[in-house]
């Protein structure tokens, strides 16, 4: 079944999703079907090196996928609210870091992350409201980074599919 149209709509409510200070950040790249079995079996592989179990059952679901949306926080600078969210006394003090890499890039600005979660929330929603099975996924977006398919600060990774049971949940 064909759902890219499904991410597509997914990725309008992330793109329109309320922003700190009105200022986008988010970065969208649905994944053609070549990439997002490369993705999993990237996921897949990893997990047996590593033997964690849960990058092998979340591989397997990317490749039985239908679409994925990838959702990203790209370079940014802070939101000037001097919240201390980044650990930092001011945003000054955020500011004037260099950014360190890790399994995503780093510091970020605690506002902008919030971002990322609404946009995130109103992908997964309209997902739900076009009866699209979905599973948010931390080590999707991860291993994406890892691979070069999206260079953002922070990766999430939404597959969605369509069966008559979702295979997202009651994974073992």
């Amino acid at each position: 079944m064909e759902l890219d149209i499904v991410a597509q709509l997914m990725a309008l409510s992330a793109r329109t999703a309320p922003k700190t200070r009105g200022e986008d950040f988010i970065e969208l790249k649905i994944l053609p079907k070549g990439e997002r079995e490369r993705l999993g079996r990237a996921m897949i592989e990893f997990g047996e090196r590593q033997n964690d179990k849960k990058f092998v059952r979340d591989g397997n679901n990317v490749v039985g996928s239908d679409s994925l949306l990838l959702i990203g926080l790209g370079e940014h600078g802070s939101a000037g609210t001097n919240c201390n969210g980044c650990g930092f006394m001011s945003c000054g003090g955020f500011d004037e870091q260099e950014k360190k890499e890790g399994i995503f890039g780093g510091p970020n600005c605690a506002m902008r992350l919030i971002d990322l979660g609404i946009a995130i929330g109103s992908a997964v929603k309209m997902a739900s409201l076009l009866n699209a099975d979905n599973r948010i996924m931390f080590r999707a977006g991860a291993m994406a980074r890892s691979e070069g398919m999206m260079e953002s600060e922070v990766v999430i990774g939404i597959p969605i599919s369509a069966t008559g049971k979702s295979i997202y949940f009651d994974r073992g």
